[in-house]
């Protein structure tokens, strides 16, 4: 089938949801359908330096080549104008289906006949958020509603349930490559592939970053409520243990090296951002990978997400194939069970550092949750989710 995926956001960024777009993307050509996406270029915005495939391959970790379209948007336009464009784009071009996470897209493609899949991550926001959601359900080309949790689906079916939720509503959690997490090496090994072959670790880092010592690693963005500065404060307990902190934005970055060395700790390390086509290696580096979410986590537009999240790190880690300690919020038991990860009060600090203490000195106890994470992962590959939307859309 001809696919006309519309990204929500510009790229190539530091956004998850254009990981997210560009995974989905490769998984529809790799389910044998013919893909083309759409991205919105801001009239303001500097054109991005590299818009090579071989770039964004390797910023995105890809292996399935599909042809990108930048077009036109205005940032006072909201949206509003690149979704119309958008939409044109997949017209002409025939596409058989319209996928996209942007509701302006979703309920222009509906009024006009499309039919299309919306995938959505959060409750619809502001005063437009439930209208355009609206839309979308009454317009005659809705054919599948994706969220990614059941909390989110529950809130859905409550405020617009019945009659409004007569298409399809399935729910499917993020996902992973799992072709990138084979044969990965045991931890020791990846930091010795580190140490010996990165340039993010160099002066006084590499100097300090002790390859024989338990590591504890986490990956992704730095935003507030996604426990970095938690992870700091059991460093400060825990001098023994490397600590990787792996991703954020640059000025997130210099504000928690800065408190690191403040604090004159020489365990903890903030490497800045990785491109995606490196971070199994760097998980694999990992005896432990963290997951320290707070009771309220912030998305990269400043709202609390923290009720329906579904973080990639979340089955990167699974396929990663390592201990998982991670805060006990509802919406992570969707995934997790106390088979596959360790699961800590989000704001206990002493449990977390006796937690990683024992797990430490105790590998077999470690080595069991692994075993059983990467088993777990399984159900959760890109070519799983495109396999279920494209089961409910027919």
């Amino acid at each position: 089938m001809k696919v006309a995926i519309i990204a929500p956001t510009y790229l190539p960024s530091l956004r998850a949801n254009t990981i997210q777009v560009m995974k989905m993307s490769q998984a529809f050509v790799a389910a044998n359908n013919e893909v083309r996406l759409a991205v919105p270029e801001e009239s303001t915005k500097e054109p991005a330096t590299d818009r090579s495939w071989e770039s964004l391959a390797e910023q995105y970790g890809l292996r399935e080549r599909f042809p990108i379209e930048w077009i036109p948007a205005s940032s006072a336009g909201k949206k509003y104008d690149y979704a119309w464009r958008a939409v044109t784009w997949a017209g002409k071009w025939q596409a058989e289906i319209i996928y996209t996470r942007l509701p302006q897209a979703a309920a222009l493609a509906t009024f006009r006949d499309h039919k299309t899949i919306l995938e959505i991550h959060d409750y619809p926001q502001g005063r437009m958020g439930p209208i355009l959601f609206r839309a979308f359900l009454k317009g005659r080309g809705a054919k599948v509603l994706v969220v990614i949790s059941s909390a989110l689906a529950s809130d859905l079916q409550k405020d617009f349930g019945s009659p409004e939720i007569q298409l399809p509503l399935i729910i499917i959690p993020d996902g992973v490559d799992l072709d990138r997490y084979k044969d990965i090496p045991e931890p020791r090994t990846a930091r010795l592939e580190l140490i010996n072959g990165t340039a993010w670790l160099n002066g006084e880092n590499k100097a300090s970053f002790q390859v024989e010592r338990f590591t504890a690693g986490y990956t992704g963005h730095i935003y507030p409520g996604r426990g970095v500065s938690l992870i700091i404060e059991i460093a400060g307990y825990l001098p023994g243990m490397n600590f990787l902190i792996v991703g954020g934005n640059p000025a997130d970055v210099e504000r928690y090296r800065s408190i690191v060395a403040k604090s004159q700790l020489d365990n903890v390390f903030l490497t800045g951002f990785i491109p995606n086509s490196e971070l199994p290696r760097i998980q694999a580096a990992c005896d432990v990978l963290l997951m320290p979410y707070q009771k309220r986590v912030s998305a990269s537009s400043g709202g609390d997400i923290s009720r329906y999240l579904s973080p990639m790190k979340l089955f990167e880690y699974l396929a990663c194939g390592r201990a998982i300690c991670s805060s006990d919020l509802p919406v992570f038991r969707e995934v997790l069970s106390s088979e596959t990860a360790i699961l800590l009060p989000p704001d206990d600090a002493p449990a977390w550092v006796e937690t990683l203490k024992d797990l430490s000195d105790h590998p077999s106890e470690w080595k069991k949750f692994a075993d059983n994470a990467k088993k777990t992962a399984g159900n959760y590959s890109w070519e799983n989710r495109v396999r279920k939307m494209l089961t409910a859309f027919a």
